[in-house]
């Protein structure tokens, strides 16, 4: 693959993961001019996430006969003309209705990005494009989430969005200058296989595991714009674009989990360390100070990052057969999490306040780490990977 389908492919990720995030750090913003409540503005991500729990059972019944290519010209043009609307609407229920939208187009650009990687970049490249495109979703995520907060103080919360619209207006453009490829490699779930990967041990901790990760991981950063405007420290979004930053460590931990995997000894034990870490960080956000959460965004980030990153490539690396399958539940359950994360805890937040919040936040967590430490039997039984699979999925 030439350096330019690389750049056009980068380019296309970095957009569509923010499109996914972008009004995360503004929803406070959105309940003020909106004049919606917290729960109202916090579904814009829901709404957009949904899908993406979803997709991987769904889409590969429908999405069968496109080859990946033609499956993102169709869907990143839809998705542009889809936030061009977004920046450009008005009430409450047709914004929410566009994120929506969005939201079933995201998960068919983000499968068919890295179906193009793997069709068409040379096997002994695959795995180095792959650890690529990971710190390109990470870089993607951040951006979404920064830019957002920061524009929105200088232009108005709509001119990211058009931006964003018209940015992938431009690369489907650039799209037709990729070369043909593979169809999107979307697994067509049947019951009984999916049953029969669940019934794997350790399977079904790593998946319950991730699915309480991403649960806590998606509910502090839904939440924690909200948090910062009771600081009463003129919270608007540039400080609250800031608190994203240590979201960026996770390109680092991506980038080196085969080096931490080898530090610790095994896949189980570095997971658990990193779950150890994420328990610690949430305890941080108690204090009530914008310095000590912000500096706590990064250790929680690094610990969130150490469990995702070798939590993917470790059941790939346990799987022997139905690795489409593996991925499939993999991305489900991670998302599946995120999604309940991003409006579930609100209700505590909303009834509770913030220190009952992180409490739920601390038990969900603390029971992913109850799971992530079973793995130790599993793993002294035999249940070894030898080393992070090429063939992980990362969103």
């Amino acid at each position: 693959m030439s350096r330019s389908e690389y750049a056009i492919i980068y380019g296309c990720t970095i957009l569509t993961l923010c499109t996914l995030y972008a009004a995360q750090p503004i929803q406070p913003l959105f309940q003020s001019v909106l004049e919606i409540n917290k729960f109202q503005a916090s579904i814009f991500t829901t709404a957009v996430m949904l899908p993406l729990g979803i997709a991987p059972i769904a889409y590969g019944y429908i999405l069968e006969t496109f080859c990946a290519k033609r499956m993102l010209q169709v869907a990143v043009v839809a998705l542009g003309l889809f936030e061009i609307a977004f920046a450009l609407s008005e009430a409450y229920i047709i914004l929410l209705s566009l994120r929506g939208l969005q939201g079933l187009l995201i998960p068919a650009i983000l499968t068919s990005l890295m179906s193009y990687i793997s069709a068409r970049s040379v096997h002994a490249n695959i795995q180095q494009a792959i650890s690529t495109y990971i710190g390109i979703t990470i870089i993607g995520g951040f951006l979404g989430r920064f830019l957002s907060g920061l524009l929105s103080d200088v232009f108005g919360w709509r001119f990211f969005f058009l931006v964003l619209g018209f940015g992938l207006l431009v690369v489907s453009l650039l799209l037709r200058n990729l070369a043909s490829d593979a169809k999107p490699n979307f697994a067509k779930l049947k019951k009984k296989e999916i049953l029969s990967v669940l019934k794997m041990p350790v399977n079904a901790r790593i998946y319950g595991a991730m699915f309480g990760i991403f649960f806590v991981f998606q509910a502090l950063l839904n939440f924690i714009p909200f948090e910062l405007r009771t600081l009463g420290e003129g919270f608007e979004g540039t400080k609250t674009g800031f608190i994203y930053v240590g979201y960026a460590v996770g390109l680092v931990v991506s980038l080196g989990a085969s080096r931490l995997i080898k530090w610790f000894g095994s896949q189980p034990r570095a997971m658990l360390f990193g779950s150890i870490i994420y328990l610690i960080a949430i305890q941080g956000f108690h204090f009530g100070s914008y310095e000590a959460m912000f500096g706590m965004m990064f250790v929680f980030c690094l610990g969130m990052f150490i469990v995702h990153a070798i939590a993917s490539g470790y059941v790939n690396a346990l799987a022997s057969k139905h690795k489409g399958i593996v991925n499939g539940l993999y991305i489900s359950f991670y998302y599946g999490g995120g999604t309940l994360g991003t409006f579930i805890p609100g209700v505590v937040y909303e009834y509770g306040g913030w220190h009952w919040f992180l409490h739920v936040l601390t038990f969900v967590a603390f029971v992913s780490g109850v799971l992530l430490f079973s793995l130790y039997d599993q793993h002294k039984k035999g249940y070894n990977a030898p080393h992070i699979s090429k063939e992980a999925k990362w969103f």
